[in-house]
């Protein structure tokens, strides 16, 4: 089969619009796969509208587009109907026009109903084609990702073998391709290429911080306008309940596109919006500023509502934070002290008598130095201030124990990660109730700093399961359980721990083979490349951001990323601590 990023059909070409520049080489993905026919597993179909429904409306005057342009070439004369079908998925690249290349390839009659956007395919490797009748082709696939309608980026946890079928039909003297399945195909090069991520944010139910949330668009002008009518509908599923928006119920865009001009988003909403209060107002505008980031033109918001300006107050009565800073600085135990690392020995904690009195092997520890939770030989504690530490779980075997927001230690078994406990500051334990697997290890739980989603970590007979869940609570934040878990493509290797490396970003560690190695996954992404440092690694935390990520190896060595490896901090360390 043809390479679509090849020359002809479907050579990428820079486009001519202010391309921006991708970040770092081109992503590879795992996913599901829509299917027609079943070869190795099912997988429900998929659609993708470009936005919601279509109303009159002005253009986007200026935007972003993506790096290349594809522009995929028609059917060649006499192609037989081997070829049709090749280059018709290669013409799938190209969404100009509403497809109106790939469109060539079919019957005059089907053009008109075949619908490219309800369905995105990552097909890893070339395509095989076999005769299925007089004028029928299947066309096999191992799908490798899928996008469904609202730019939801899954990934296949193993690949799976999918036929789709085609029907041919002559017109005139030439083959043309009288049904295909709705949707379109891409490699998992050219994907990367045609479509972007982009956070969508929601607020966690506090309305103090805003909480990424990653969907998949087309490359194109458009995509300011996609990104507003996205966060209108709200939430992912598995986030719902434990997000906010600040949009009264209802407010969809009333005009068809956001326009753009200058680097101001103009955002027109329907008559809902009229409900809300200043606060609520401000809310909003910051909801989609912080959404439209990611497209480099909008640097500004003004909201109006059927074309009428809406009043908003100054921007800074809504600042919100996202992804709250701690401390850069790796913060370890060392000679019998807590403290945040530095050249001359470690910056002591005010908690510091009280946790390592405790003999710990585990330790998470507020931002604010005034709790943390450690975990010890006979059981989880609660430290806070100058008070004596509490035990809040002495229930044997607990895997280690984390800290929220909230100030509420979370505890679990390693054989029962169902039998889940949230002990608050006032020392009642709350059981959490959560669907997570039974008769599988906990090796890790540990809560986002915006208190919203946890991230679990199991064994299951020596190999890696890693989900992502949302945390529900009540009107006083006493959580109350764990969402529907979503699973994340497992890296390879024994589970040794994880931890949130940003605030859409887990990292894992594992061991191959007596290797450490450590992977990226993206919530809502695809995962990034496994890196090894030199030595083992035995436990493993975040900081502020990706690159500040820090490894505990076996010899007390503390390492930090640099580039595509590991680097010596040159701290020593009996144990490493995560910060919240």
């Amino acid at each position: 089969m043809t390479d679509p990023t090849a020359l002809a059909p479907g050579t990428p070409r820079r486009s001519s619009r202010g391309a921006r520049r991708t970040s770092g080489a081109l992503r590879r993905r795992l996913g599901a796969l829509w299917a027609v026919v079943t070869v190795a597993a099912t997988v429900g179909c998929v659609s993708i509208p470009d936005a919601g429904p279509v109303r009159a409306g002005g253009p986007v005057r200026e935007d972003v587009v993506g790096d290349f342009e594809y522009r995929p070439s028609g059917p060649a004369v006499d192609s037989t109907q081997d070829q049709l079908l090749r280059d018709f998925v290669e013409a799938g690249t190209g969404s100009a026009d509403d497809y109106a290349v790939a469109r060539q390839f079919l019957s005059r009659d089907f053009a008109r109903e075949w619908d490219p956007r309800s369905g995105v395919v990552v097909r890893s490797g070339p395509g095989t084609v076999t005769r299925a009748g007089g004028s029928r082709l299947d066309y096999t696939v191992v799908g490798a990702a899928t996008i469904d309608a609202d730019g939801h980026y899954a990934q296949a946890l193993t690949p799976s073998t999918t036929t789709l079928g085609f029907e041919f039909v002559r017109e005139g003297d030439q083959w043309r391709i009288s049904y295909a399945p709705d949707g379109i195909v891409l490699t998992t090069t050219n994907v990367d290429i045609v479509f972007r991520p982009h956070s969508l944010y929601f607020y966690d139910p506090t309305y103090s911080v805003l909480v990424p949330d990653e969907r998949w668009f087309l490359a194109r002008s458009s995509t300011s306008t996609r990104i507003a009518a996205a966060l209108l509908a709200g939430p992912s599923p598995w986030l719902q309940g434990a997000l906010a928006s600040a949009f009264p119920e209802g407010t969809q865009l009333s005009l068809d596109a956001v326009t753009v001009v200058g680097g101001r988003a103009r955002v027109d909403l329907t008559a809902e919006a009229l409900s809300a209060d200043p606060v609520e107002r401000a809310r909003m505008r910051a909801q989609l500023l912080a959404s439209l980031s990611s497209v480099a033109a909008v640097t500004a918001v003004d909201l109006t509502v059927q074309a009428a300006v809406l009043e908003v107050p100054d921007p800074s009565s809504a600042s919100r934070l996202r992804d709250p800073a701690v401390d850069p600085r790796p913060l370890v135990v060392v000679d019998g002290v807590l403290g945040h690392a530095t050249s001359s020995g470690p910056e002591v904690l005010a908690t510091s008598p009280q946790v390592t009195a405790l003999d710990p092997v585990s330790v998470e520890a507020s931002v604010d130095d005034e709790r943390a939770v450690v975990g010890a030989a006979d059981g989880a504690w609660l430290v806070q201030g100058d008070a004596d530490a509490v035990r809040v779980d002495a229930r044997p075997g607990l895997a280690p124990p984390a800290l929220d927001g909230d100030g509420y230690a979370w505890t679990a078994p390693r054989d029962d990660a169902r039998s889940l406990v949230a002990t608050g500051r006032d020392g009642v334990a709350h059981q959490v109730s959560s669907k997570l697997p039974a008769g599988q290890s906990l090796v890790s739980f540990r809560v986002s700093r915006d208190g919203t989603r946890a991230l679990v970590l199991l064994d299951v007979a020596g190999e890696a399961r890693l989900l992502v869940t949302s945390v529900l609570r009540d009107a006083r934040r006493v959580p109350l359980s764990l969402g529907d878990p979503v699973e994340l493509s497992p890296p390879a290797g024994v589970p040794v721990g994880a931890t949130w490396a940003d605030e859409n970003t887990v990292a894992v560690l594992t061991d191959v083979e007596g290797a450490s190695e450590v992977s990226l996954r993206e919530l809502g992404g695809e995962p990034g490349a496994p890196s090894r440092p030199t030595g083992r690694a035995v436990t493993i935390v975040g900081g502020d951001g990706r690159d500040h990520l820090h490894l505990l190896m076996d010899d007390g060595r503390v390492l930090e990323p640099r580039g595509t490896g590991w680097q010596d901090t040159g701290v020593q360390a009996d144990l490493l601590a995560t910060q919240r």
